[in-house]
């Protein structure tokens, strides 16, 4: 099998391509390799290869998330043939209007022709925690699925369907022109069929002649260890019901990751300030560091300065879905104290003194004299 292309290649466009480009080049292109103009043997998977390209460019979320993962973020949207119901000719009709003529144009632009079902997007908030370690979430989603009683047809019984009249089923009204270009066609949706083909005699009572029903469902995530915020997890066909057979739409849940009041995170790598007496930065000592994994000792040395920085291998966050592991790094500052009893100033004022420092009390000790 080819090794597919760079999207922003297959469209001719740079990385920071705007959406006006973006369309500006999916037109110039889709025109020249559509299969009803162009008759080359590889003007049908040109076709294709552009009118995915642009699907996923001209999409925000799907833009994102091609941008920092690659094919691989996208968990396979797209494979041979129009699968997960991605049509280009659909996305050729949408800007365009129309076809070029018979062939793959009629067949494709129909409404009656197999339909995937609409993306549900949905929010979850998680602690850094269970992004760290991964975690399991129930959430409610509003869905629509196909009505059992019709088979999805929207009539009562599945049976009380007639070929429209107007349109003699094709779904479509078509108006012939002579341009420069050639005969062009331009196909319209009929208006009394919508573009299906057929019409109801009698409507299905359990879905008032939609072919689907609105329903209620909890649906359980598993969110994977080392999952960042705003990220997306996909889970395939628990979106809304595709239509005229097409396969069901996708649940798309974004991840918002809670702040924590003590670590902080960069890709893999766990952050922390910990605060160390003077005492302690001065002489060394065992202190406490919190880790994701609970406190630990760790002995800092003699003469630790205020920004000194160390490193816990492998305490950081999971490489997602991976069982490596970042690393932990940890700022010690000296926590100066705000007030201090007697004997403790006495103490510091001795040593102080000691190394020839002067200090508050030596600038009073001055003004009296």
């Amino acid at each position: 099998m080819a090794e597919k292309r760079d999207y922003y290649e297959v469209l001719g466009v740079d990385r920071n391509a705007t959406d006006e480009e973006l369309k500006k080049a999916y037109r110039i292109l889709a025109k020249k390799y559509h299969p009803d103009v162009n008759d080359t043997p590889e003007a049908e998977t040109l076709f294709k290869e552009i009118g995915e390209a642009y699907s996923v460019l001209s999409d925000p979320d799907k833009r994102r998330q091609y941008d920092r993962f690659g094919f691989d973020g996208l968990n396979g949207a797209f494979s041979s043939g129009f699968a997960g119901g991605f049509n280009p000719f659909d996305i050729f009709n949408d800007l365009f209007g129309g076809g070029f003529g018979s062939g793959f144009s009629s067949g494709f632009s129909r409404r009656n022709a197999p339909m995937r079902g609409r993306d549900i997007n949905q929010s979850i908030k998680i602690s850094f925690e269970e992004a760290a370690f991964g975690t399991k979430k129930t959430i409610t989603v509003q869905r629509s699925e196909s009505c059992d009683k019709c088979e999805a047809t929207g009539a009562k019984d599945g049976k009380a369907l007639k070929t429209c009249p107007q349109c003699k089923g094709t779904g479509e009204m078509r108006i012939q022109q002579n341009t420069l270009f050639g005969q062009m066609i331009t196909a319209t949706t009929c208006n009394k069929c919508d573009g299906k083909g057929t019409v109801i005699e009698q409507q299905c009572e359990h879905c008032k002649g939609a072919g689907t029903i609105r329903v209620t469902k909890k649906i359980e995530v598993n969110i994977p260890k080392g999952i960042d915020n705003n990220q997306i997890i996909s889970l395939r066909g628990q979106g809304d019901a595709g239509k005229n057979g097409g396969p069901e739409g996708d649940l798309r849940v974004h991840i918002t990751v809670t702040p924590h009041e003590i670590f902080t995170r960069e890709n893999t790598t766990v952050y922390c300030r910990i605060p160390v007496t003077y005492a302690q930065a001065v002489l060394g000592a065992e202190i406490t560091v919190p880790t994701l994994d609970g406190d630990i000792k760790y002995n800092i040395p003699a003469g630790t300065q205020t920004g000194t920085t160390f490193t816990l291998k492998n305490r950081g966050i999971h490489l997602l879905n991976k069982d490596a592991r970042g690393d932990q790094i940890f700022e010690v500052f000296v926590d100066v104290p705000k007030k201090l009893n007697r004997e403790q100033k006495k103490a510091l004022e001795a040593y102080a003194a000691l190394f020839g420092e002067s200090t508050d009390k030596d600038k009073k000790k001055k003004r009296l004299f």
